[in-house]
């Protein structure tokens, strides 16, 4: 992530050798890290031209080279991704399939050349887990994908020691372990490889983020704020507003204070759409905590009017705005201290109270979900599975995601006891549940815990 160091390099090499066309393919790399990361609308509209432009210049490499197909493939992947970061999902749906034709092209016609099997495996991952609510764009763009051989396909790349898997290793682990957390429900297996192989979250920042997001997904705040607050700082790196955003997150799920400073200058320095509404809802959050309701209604009404809804997390923001009723104070810090990793603190704060002790039905399903994260995260798993079936009992006729993400977990259990018939049902259960927030997101997890139980 040292782009004008990078960048450097590549122009010294423009100059040795005009007709080398791989500088032109890796500016794309520059572009898309910041594009993606920072969401410049005004970098954006003066960048946009430039995929044809590349497009353009790969075409006229010879096709009897890999690369004349593999450049062109990741070209439409990024942009694909870009694409989304601005709201134009049916450009990024034509960039996702022609960036998936290539690299199929690829990989077939030229099989020694391992990368090709990096980016279609990934892509394959991807395609094998489209939920429901994007389905008629899948079927549209005629993609097609396997969880199973797609993931066997980036771990051969990764086994690899040519030439290639040596320079796309960075590139191919950052895939690899995104969809290993995500769609293969494998967090501990992502931390070990992490561990094992020594992944410098240090100096990498790619890497440092990777860890740090993961952390704070897998409720593990405490090690992604250490990582973030010791890696390197030094200037040359990419200048990301998403670091105070990650910090942010970290630092409230501790319910710290300080946590509001960095949700700010996120709020202030970031130019994109992309969780600012999410942003605002846990800044809001903390000062409802903190009993400055003038601060905490300012920041709420601010979602009605910034960001973007592309993300789940932004969508429950905008609804949360839009009911203007606030959460329970004591289940909401539960819920933080649970997705920070801290089950301990938020059981003791849960201590002497039950369902008959909350007023709406909302509340009373929202107070049986939060027992059963705690207890799934201390590993008392029974009395998880106890507390998640009264929520799905009390909550699936609810819009809340709790019942959904009850039946999710349950599956989860059942899976890594083995148990992979109950396991199917749990997850079919949360496909069943129509209408709840989260939809999209909550349905990819469990048609992917779906294909890992029938071995797809």
């Amino acid at each position: 992530m040292r782009l004008d160091e990078g960048s450097r390099l590549l122009e010294i090499e423009k100059k040795r050798d005009p007709n080398n066309l791989i500088p032109f393919f890796l500016d794309n790399y520059i572009d898309f890290f910041q594009l993606f990361f920072n969401e410049d609308a005004g970098q954006y509209a003066a960048w946009k031209d430039r995929l044809d432009q590349r497009l353009e210049l790969m075409s006229q490499g010879p096709e009897s080279s890999p690369f004349h197909l593999f450049t062109r493939s990741v070209l439409h992947f990024q942009w694909a991704a870009i694409q989304i970061k601005f709201g134009n999902n049916w450009d990024a749906g034509w960039d996702f399939r022609r960036s998936f034709l290539q690299s199929r092209d690829c990989a077939k016609r030229f099989p020694e050349f391992s990368a090709a099997g990096m980016l279609s495996g990934a892509m394959q991952v991807v395609a094998g887990t489209i939920p429901d609510g994007y389905k008629w764009l899948s079927g549209l763009l005629g993609i097609r994908g396997s969880i199973g051989s797609g993931m066997q396909q980036l771990e051969r790349f990764l086994a690899m020691n040519d030439e290639w898997a040596e320079l796309y290793r960075d590139e191919a682990t950052f895939y690899y372990l995104y969809l290993k957390f995500y769609i293969q429900n494998k967090p501990e297996e992502v931390f070990a490889y992490i561990h094992q192989r020594q992944l410098d979250i240090r100096n990498n920042h790619l890497y440092t983020y990777l860890y740090a997001n993961l952390c704070i997904n897998d409720h593990k705040s405490a090690q992604a704020l250490q990582a973030m607050r010791q890696m390197n700082n030094s200037p040359g790196y990419l200048d990301m507003p998403v670091w105070d955003l990650e910090m942010g997150y970290a630092s409230l799920n501790h319910l710290e204070p300080g946590a509001e400073l960095y949700l700010e200058r996120f709020l202030q320095r970031f130019k994109g759409k992309f969780y600012v509404r999410d942003a605002l809802l846990k800044l809001s959050w903390y000062y409802y905590l903190k009993d400055e309701l003038p601060r905490a209604d300012s920041c709420r009404l601010q979602i009605l009017r910034k960001g973007g809804a592309e993300a789940d997390a932004d969508r429950q923001a905008l609804k949360e705005a839009k009911i203007r009723k606030w959460p329970n104070k004591l289940l909401l810090q539960a819920r933080l201290l649970s997705d920070g990793g801290y089950f301990a603190e938020a059981l003791q704060l849960l201590q002497g109270t039950s369902s008959s002790g909350f007023s709406t039905a909302e509340e009373k399903c929202e107070y049986a979900y939060r027992l059963g994260r705690i207890y799934d995260g201390l590993g008392r798993n029974d009395e998880a599975i106890e507390a998640y079936l009264t929520t799905i009992k009390t909550g699936q006729q609810l819009r809340e995601y709790y019942a959904a993400r009850a039946a999710l977990q349950i599956g989860y259990i059942y899976e890594q006891r083995g148990d992979k018939m109950r396991a199917v049902s749990f997850f079919e259960k949360c496909l069943s549940l129509k209408d709840h927030d989260y939809k999209n997101s909550l349905d990819q997890r469990a048609k992917a815990g779906l294909a890992r139980c029938k071995g797809e």
